[in-house]
């Protein structure tokens, strides 16, 4: 399971996210980025950021730690701000926390060169997991001590808010026309030659067992945690194998 840690200061909200994520330290003596499940997008969003993150980790891209951060409600009394109150007051119990990159840059297609190879990986990780939120609009990618990282995996798998109709839509193609790496030529094929063998049932296995319970719990149409955590593995499994096939948009 992700380490633990408790979260004992809200330093300050962060407004380049849409669900308002703040920077907090934590009994660890470490800084957060924290998400939270009080948040617009919910619980769901925690879920997909630590499948994707923990199978990045996994596969050889480089990802901010994650830990689950415990939240006490009564953090947020001393906040001046009401936004930010309301959203620390319905967030208590299990939240998650990526460790801080201080200094790091944010990845401007224009100003940074990306070899092919690089781009390849990238490229086949976000069709794997249908990540619609690394465009060259909003990368999602951050320069940090000359290297590149990825970041916010919140917007992926959107399978996971229907799943009557889950197997349907992780069948469809990914359009990668927009995405951030597009310019850099790169590399699909021997992208998919390395990743795809290791995208396997055991280890996604590992990745989806890193989910906390408090997250999948009371989720219409399962019976356990652990029928869930089988349900995001499945589209994962599939989609590798053929996903190198079904993008649009690199030429």
């Amino acid at each position: 399971m992700l380490k633990e840690a408790i979260a004992t200061r809200y330093i300050t909200p962060l407004r380049e996210g849409g669900s308002l994520p703040g920077l907090v330290e934590a009994d660890d003596l470490g800084t957060y980025v924290m998400k939270f499940t009080g948040a617009g997008q919910g619980r769901k969003t925690l879920v997909a950021e630590v499948v994707c993150g923990e199978l990045a980790r996994r596969l050889g891209f480089r990802v901010p730690r994650l830990v689950t951060l415990d939240l006490d409600p009564v953090l947020g009394l001393g906040e001046p701000e009401q936004q930010v109150q309301d959203l620390l007051r319905a967030s208590g119990g299990t939240n998650l926390g990526m460790d801080f990159l201080s200094g790091a840059l944010g990845f401007d297609p224009l100003a940074f060169e990306v070899d092919a190879a690089e781009a390849g990986r990238i490229v086949w990780f976000d069709a794997l997991i249908n990540n619609v939120d690394r465009s060259w609009r909003n990368p999602n990618l951050l320069m940090w001590h000359g290297e590149l990282w990825l970041i916010d995996h919140g917007a992926t798998m959107i399978w996971h808010h229907n799943w009557p109709g889950a197997e349907a839509s992780a069948a469809r193609p990914y359009d990668a026309a927009d995405h951030a790496l597009a310019r850099f030529a790169p590399d699909l094929a021997s992208a998919a030659a390395e990743l795809a063998p290791r995208v396997t049932e055991d280890l996604l296995a590992e990745v989806t067992a890193e989910i906390p319970d408090a997250w999948l719990a009371d989720e219409p149409g399962f019976d356990t945690p652990d029928d869930l955590r089988r349900a995001y593995a499945r589209p994962l499994l599939a989609r590798a194998a053929v996903i190198h096939d079904r993008i649009q948009g690199i030429k």
